[in-house]
């Protein structure tokens, strides 16, 4: 789980240097395994827009790129297809040292000046991407620095997470780690408050035919958008944590997806046959062509996301083609759902097929938290791409998952840890952690786990979770 640090201080305050939140959050039991210092080695790249292209004169394959700086007009020689008038793209001026080990300088080549050279993702140690020159988005002004106006400055934590951790596959869930370790305040993004009525039911109906392997299904419309690039700061997140900006729309779902742990799939909605969605188990040999290109043939043991008229998703793993949100899609219906890890676990070792999103079903999501990112997810939607939210929403929830209650007592606490904690320090640490205390006698507390500690059932887990907090040194 990459963490980069701009986007968790966002939501609880560190003082402590990344090496610091690096040994903090190891001693808790969640090991970085490395800080990644990302946009380093950038000084002498900026950002600039070309205004013209002509053809090399003398290389068939090579582009005269004429490009803004802000201040002047400097000729760059370039070969990748990519580029387009109008375009703004890092210059790595001369004089400018590589994340690569590669140094700029100028040059003439096949007899033509090029004053710098315009880069890729991976010159600038982005990523692994160098299908053509990184195109920046339009917010992003000419003749700035590159690290600062692609948002690429940051360092990333690389946490590993254990599987009994679900709740941590998020930069909520590690902000929400670091404010209980440290007692301090978490800070929620805003979210607006769910929009009531009934309007959405004139655009789709929804039918969960196996609750066992769907216990909660919530879903939201945006009519009226328009698809298109997401702003820089969302792109260079989504780079921060391994993920390819692909769209406003799917971004979003990718965005929320690690801001909450909680795994989205947005439809076009004009795409849904009869306007109905099904959640029902695959007929044996049924088959999907899903996102990544691929054909699937599936078994009645496998939970797919069905239309009128047939698969659009395998449920909790990959969406298909046939409902793919394009540039000319306006409606689109988010889905947002609790699945039986058991039955996502089963799927994706059987087809061979992992995603962020069958990686974090298989572990557990906080079944509370549903409805929550679908109203995330349709805020930024309609930010980013303008329309509205329909009035109301779907939610199916026949039968609400709750966590037992489990007893602590003080002595069990003492005798296991070696500690003398009196019950005001062990209901302080559990307070911390988001639990609930009753206390029953001066021995004893009943703790009810949040819903996203699914892995709270022994009074042993609570003891752990003490000794995390209090130190084991």
């Amino acid at each position: 789980m990459r963490v980069p640090l701009s986007w968790l201080k966002e939501y609880v305050d560190i003082e402590e240097s990344p090496t610091e939140l690096a040994d903090l959050l190891t001693m808790a039991g969640l090991e970085v395994e490395d800080i990644i210092h990302r946009g380093q080695g950038l000084d002498d790249v900026i950002t600039v827009r070309i205004v013209e292209i002509k053809p090399h004169p003398n290389a068939d394959r090579l582009q005269l790129a004429y490009v803004d700086t802000g201040s002047e007009t400097l000729q760059v020689v370039c070969g990748a297809p990519n580029i387009y008038e109008g375009a703004v793209v890092p210059l790595a001026l001369p004089g400018a040292d590589l994340p690569g080990g590669v140094r700029i300088q100028k040059a003439k080549i096949r007899g033509e000046e090029s004053v710098g050279m315009l880069c890729s993702q991976r010159d600038l140690g982005i990523s692994d991407d160098h299908s053509g020159i990184m195109i920046l988005t339009d917010d992003v002004e000419p003749g700035k620095p590159f690290a600062q106006a692609a948002f690429v400055e940051d360092v990333v934590l690389e946490v590993a997470i254990t599987p009994n951790r679900g709740d941590c596959l998020s930069i909520v869930g590690i902000a929400r780690e670091v404010a209980a370790i440290k007692r301090r305040k978490l800070k929620l993004p805003k979210i607006r408050a769910q929009i009531t009525g009934e309007e959405i039911n004139r655009y789709i109906a929804v039918d969960v035919e196996n609750p066992d392997g769907c216990p909660r299904y919530v879903g939201l419309m945006v009519r009226g958008g328009k698809v298109g690039p997401s702003p820089r700061w969302m792109q260079a997140r989504l780079e921060a944590v391994g993920l390819r900006p692909i769209s406003n729309i799917v971004d979003v779902t990718n965005y929320v997806l690690f801001e909450f742990g909680q795994p989205l799939h947005a439809f076009d909605a004009e795409k849904l046959r009869d306007r109905r969605i099904v959640v029902r188990n695959a007929k044996d040999g049924e088959t999907i062509a899903l996102l990544d290109g691929t054909e699937r043939t599936m078994t009645e043991d496998d939970l797919l996301i069905c239309d009128g008229a047939g698969p659009v998703a395998i449920a909790g793993i990959m969406g298909g083609s046939d409902t793919e949100v394009d540039e000319n899609s306006e409606d689109i219906f988010i889905e947002s759902a609790y699945f039986n890890p058991r039955s996502i676990r089963r799927t994706s070792k059987r087809l061979g097929l992992v995603t962020e999103s069958s990686y974090r079903f298989e572990r557990g999501v906080d079944p509370d938290g549903v409805p929550l990112a679908a109203q995330r997810a349709a805020q930024l939607m309609v930010q980013l791409a303008g329309g509205r939210t329909v009035g109301g929403r779907i939610d199916v929830y026949p039968k609400p998952i709750r966590l037992k209650p489990v007893n602590l007592r003080i002595s069990r606490v003492n005798h296991l840890l070696g500690t003398e904690l009196k019950g005001a320090e062990v209901k302080e640490i559990l307070l911390a952690l988001g639990m609930e205390l009753k206390p029953v006698s001066a021995d004893l507390f009943v703790v009810q786990p949040p819903s996203h500690r699914t892995d709270i059932t022994r009074e042993v887990d609570l003891i752990e979770e003490i000794a995390r907090l209090w130190g084991y040194d």
